[in-house]
């Protein structure tokens, strides 16, 4: 089940103007263009933008996600018919070979459930042709990003066309764990007076030792684990391949 920010109508036309430097895909870019990637698919491709950077380069995308709202924006995009949509888990995809599968931002934290996290990387590697690689990103356990998660160093104001001024700011909700529960804030002018939108998140925070061991127990030979370039020393950025002789 998506978040409400991503099912939510309104939530999912705010996150591209409340989030907009992502200079967190470049490491996705420069992972097509080291591996020659011809076919991509991106799950959990939100409102599409890794998806549609790709298909201006000519790469053939499909573009994963269970959130509808989300993927409506996505669809109204320019270029956006340059992408195949496809709405639901890796459970709906077609059959695929494609060079690279990625999983951008919170995508593979986003997964909290062991049995949807295994079924997830099944899923990939079967779209994958032998030879091809999975890459995503999950924080490093050990920066506790979630002790920044606060009204204080969160809050802000954003003019968004259409919506006037957002404010909008993160608390920290609840620790178990692996798992980090938080809720965003959103008030904004709903035409007849003032409307608050909240939306709550869950992520897995995954120790690199773990990640390592599941992506051995599906068959992915690793092949490197990178810096995040817009957060050094804060995440890690997987390489994975399927073996070329699978």
């Amino acid at each position: 089940m998506a978040d409400e920010i991503f099912r939510d109508r309104w939530l999912a036309e705010l996150y591209d103007p409340l989030d907009p430097d992502r200079g967190d895909l470049d490491a996705y870019l420069l992972c097509a263009q080291e591996v020659g990637a011809r076919r991509v698919l991106d799950i959990g491709c939100g409102t599409g933008v890794l998806a549609l950077l790709l298909a201006e380069r000519g790469v053939e995308v499909v573009g994963l996600d269970p959130a509808g709202a989300s993927l409506d924006v996505a669809r109204a995009k320019p270029g956006a018919d340059r992408v195949r949509w496809v709405h639901g888990d890796v459970t709906a995809l077609p059959p695929l070979r494609v060079d690279l599968v990625t999983m951008t931002a919170n995508v593979a934290q986003a997964i909290v459930e062991p049995e949807t996290w295994r079924r997830t990387l099944a899923g990939a590697y079967e779209a994958l042709r032998p030879g091809g690689r999975l890459v995503f990103e999950t924080r490093d356990p050990a920066a506790r990003a979630w002790e920044e998660w606060n009204r204080e160093d969160s809050y802000r104001v954003t003019d968004v066309a259409g919506f006037g001024a957002v404010v909008s700011w993160v608390e920290l909700t609840r620790v178990t764990g692996p798992l980090v529960t938080f809720r965003w804030h959103y008030v904004l002018d709903g035409g007849d007076g003032e409307v608050t939108l909240t939306s709550d998140s869950t992520l897995r925070f995954r120790e690199r030792a773990e990640v390592e061991a599941d992506l051995a127990a599906h068959g992915y030979v690793l092949e490197d684990v990178r810096d995040a370039p817009d957060r050094p020393g804060r995440e890690f950025v997987f390489v994975a391949a399927r073996p070329a002789a699978d």
